[in-house]
This record gives structure tokens, sequence and C-alpha cells, in this order.
């Protein structure tokens, strides 16, 4: 995707844009939970490396899957369009007519709070791997429900597989449905090719969702979900932080403008609030 928009943006010949595959290690890894095996580094080291040897010049990333902080050497500059940002429940036509003690299939802090919170009588099951491996659990019967990402669905052109969830019901998680480009700070070449197309709101939205996680101090083992959107010149913000067990939550909102510290300081204040056990998982 971000070749073909290069390519079509700057007139460039097919093979102006050659693809490295990299393989990370939250690829290989996956029979843990990621806070057990080095959080969301394991999907940023190997792209990090090689970006830092000189061996690639851009690297595309899920945004989701990037740590808030970052090295100075390195940077975000620019992300495509966000897809769709909610969830797809896969196994049931709704998380209500799942059956008493249901095994759920995830891996993700977010989603196991959020479904307990919703049925806390579900059974959660750790669930990892790429979509194929998930969906063949899913057959196998290893579990009875998961909840698949709607953007990684539609890229795949799996557009039949699952029912979205609205996101007033299940708030996403950070830069889900966000494609972003990194490169080495000091490289202004790159910078004004990607320039031409980066999507300005999304890069806005997703950033105030980063935001919000850096004042959480949130990471990979952290129950977040949060949804920015732009109105106008504004961007409205909502997020929830969670118990584990999904047995308390903490809400905020904020309106504010682009590049405000008003994201940061409401993760602030959400968790100056937060019921212990919210806490705790913050803090840890």
């Amino acid at each position: 995707m971000v070749r073909e928009q290069l390519i079509a943006a700057h007139g460039w010949d097919a093979d102006a844009i050659i693809l490295i595959p990299v393989v990370a290690s939250g690829d290989r890894i996956q029979d843990r939970a990621l806070a057990e095996v080095g959080g969301k580094a394991l999907w940023t080291k190997e792209l990090d490396t090689a970006l830092l040897a000189g061996e690639i010049d851009l690297a595309v990333h899920s945004m989701k899957d990037v740590e808030t902080v970052r090295p100075d050497a390195l940077a975000i500059a620019a992300m495509l369009p966000r897809a769709d940002v909610r969830d797809r429940l896969v196994g049931a036509t709704s998380i209500d007519s799942l059956p008493q003690r249901a095994r759920f299939g995830t891996s993700a802090p977010r989603r196991r709070a959020q479904v307990l919170r919703l049925r806390p009588d579900l059974e959660i099951t750790l669930m990892r791997g790429n979509v194929q491996t998930r969906l063949a659990k899913l057959a196998r019967g290893d579990v009875d429900a998961t909840l698949l990402a709607a953007a990684g669905l539609d890229r795949l052109e799996m557009h039949d597989i699952g029912t979205a969830i609205s996101a007033e019901l299940l708030l996403p998680a950070p830069a889900q449905g966000a494609i972003g480009i990194e490169i080495l700070t000091d490289n202004r070449c790159m910078h004004d090719w990607l320039g031409a197309i980066n999507c300005g709101s999304t890069f806005s939205c997703v950033s105030s969702e980063r935001a919000l996680l850096s004042g959480l101090a949130g990471d990979c083992r952290s129950p977040v979900a949060v949804l920015a959107v732009t109105e106008g010149n504004m961007i409205s913000l909502r997020a929830k932080i969670y118990a584990p067990d999904g047995d308390h939550v903490e809400c905020g909102e904020a309106l504010f403008k682009p590049g405000s510290d008003s994201p940061a300081a409401l993760g602030r204040s959400m968790l100056a609030r937060a019921h212990s056990s919210i806490r705790a998982v913050f803090q840890a």
C-alpha cells in the first residue's frame, strides 16, 4: 500500500521501491503474551535495526504495535488514511449471544477487560498469531469466539468475516487501523517524499491517542481503549482504562487543538482518580 501510494504520488517507475520482508520476533513467538517476552518492541526492533544500519530507507508499521517512546534517531514521518477502527466478533453474532462460560480467545489486555466487563462468566483463552492462525484455532474449536481488527481483515479482503462491533460498545486500541511509516529523523529527502502521502487528520488523531498512552505510561500490558476524531479544526478524544478483569473502568473525554498537551494531561488525570486495581496495572 505504501509503495503504490508513493509511486502514484511521485510518478515513479514500478520498480523504484524495493520491498524488503522482515520477520519480527512478534511473528515468531506466538505461545506467550507480548508482555511476557518483550512487549511491543517485538514488532519493531528488527525494523529499527535495519533502519539504523542503512539496510532500508523506511519501515512500515501497524501503529497499534509501535511503542509510545521511540529512539530519537527515528521518526514517524507519515501515516496513511486510517482504516476501520472497529473490532469484529468472529464465532458469534454478538457477545450477548455467547453461551455461559464460553471460551473467548484473545491475548490483548484491552479486549480481555472489555469482554469480561460485558460478560464476566466467559473463560479467556490466550490466543496469538496472524489472522489465518486465529481463524484456524477458532475452526478447530480451541475457542468459541474471538475479536479481530476490522482493518486487518479488510486488508486481507476478508470483508465478510465476523460482525463489526460498534466503537460505542468497544472503544478500539490506541492507533488501531493506522499504518505509519518510520524513517531516520535526519533523512530530509524521505521526509519530503512521504509528505505527499501523509494523511494529516489520521496523523493528528493517532498522535493524540499515543500522547494519551504516554500520559498513562501505558504499555502492552495496559488495558487502554481510546479513539480520537476530528471535529472541524479540533480533535475530540474518548478514552477508557480498565482493571485487568474488567471489574473497574475509568472514563475520560477531551476536546482540544492538534498538538495540544491535553491528551497526555487527560491520561494523567484519569490515572490519578482511577480505582487502585487500575492504577496497579499502569504502575507495575
